[in-house]
């Protein structure tokens, strides 16, 4: 087939044809549930336009005489009116108990997220007895249980989706938005932002893991009893040499800031930069030195006095950070 519009067709299907961030490819509960509702929607619309189809064919293709004004006016009226108004009704007493939240409990885990320019704060259990447990550009969530998520903003109006999860959700300054799931499968996925929020929008993903729920608590207690370690080294002298502690917090150390991202366990993470580039000693080290570089508008400070040496020893620490 030499049809180019039938080519361009099959293109445009193949866009949505990713695992990892695909409405179509669903790991939770209520994205089931929506891509369940869009496709019922999409057959009802289709229905309607083939009635509606059907009798505009039937209206100019009638002998001359053989359609009378009465029989015309019931079939606009059964055709156009009665039939549409009742698929419409039945897809909407379809469409709203499904558009009603999830139920929650008090034991549920709640997961805090900030949007920032340009990357996420995230905060484990922020209420619970224990101090929560923070880090940055990566969700991780249990399969089968329910999940809390609270979002806000810090800076300007960004938008949390994660697209195999569940729909959209506003992140507000000042307003603080709850967004309920229940993760079905494991895998990593990724999530972004849908709101414009800068020079860097585009710029502004991060990783989701869903785990098995045994696998997610035992990550859980490692995480909270996790320390940067007693081993010192150059890169670490360096990082506190050159104020880094002053934005940065690395948990089992002195530095406790909250500016920048929470730098704990950064070698186990996938990505860097809120999802932009592979955590590399080159790419960590050459972010270190001009961010702006990988990231336009990002608030971090550039540290070109740092030597290209000394930023890889700072890279190599921060990789060690597991």
């Amino acid at each position: 087939m030499r049809n180019p519009w039938f080519w361009l067709l099959v293109l445009a299907g193949l866009t949505a044809c990713n695992a990892e961030q695909s409405t179509l490819h669903v790991f939770g509960a209520e994205a089931r549930a929506v891509r369940q509702m869009a496709l019922l929607l999409t057959i009802g619309a289709a229905v309607i336009v083939t009635i509606m189809t059907v009798l505009y064919v039937r209206a100019v293709r009638a002998p001359e005489g053989k359609l009378s004004h009465d029989r015309g006016m019931r079939m606009v009226l059964w055709m156009g009116a009665i039939g549409p108004t009742l698929i419409l009704t039945a897809l909407l007493i379809y469409a709203l108990p499904a558009m009603r939240p999830r139920a929650t409990a008090p034991g549920d885990l709640v997961v805090r997220v900030d949007g920032e320019q340009f990357w996420w704060r995230v905060a484990y259990d922020p209420a619970g007895d224990l101090s929560p447990l923070l880090s940055a550009n990566e969700v991780r969530i249990p399969v089968g249980r329910t999940v809390v998520f609270e979002l806000t903003a810090r800076d300007v109006i960004h938008s949390f989706w994660i697209p195999g999860l569940a729909g959209k959700m506003d992140m507000i300054p000042g307003r603080t938005n709850r967004l309920v799931v229940q993760a079905e499968k494991s895998g990593r996925y990724r999530g972004v932002c849908a709101e414009f929020c800068g020079l860097s929008h585009a710029l502004m993903a991060f990783d989701v893991i869903a785990m098995d729920a045994t696998d997610f608590d035992a990550w859980l207690r490692r995480s909270r009893a996790a320390s940067a370690g007693a081993i010192a080294s150059r890169g670490e002298t360096l990082f506190d040499a050159h104020g880094c502690g002053g934005c940065h917090a690395i948990r089992g150390t002195s530095h406790d800031a909250r500016i920048g991202p929470d730098l704990s366990r950064f070698g186990e993470r996938r990505t860097m930069g809120a999802g932009i580039m592979p955590p590399t000693s080159a790419n960590i080290a050459s972010f270190i030195r001009a961010p702006q570089d990988a990231k336009p508008g990002a608030r971090m400070p550039a540290f070109p006095q740092i030597s290209a040496a000394d930023a890889q020893a700072i890279a190599q620490y921060l990789k060690g950070l597991k």
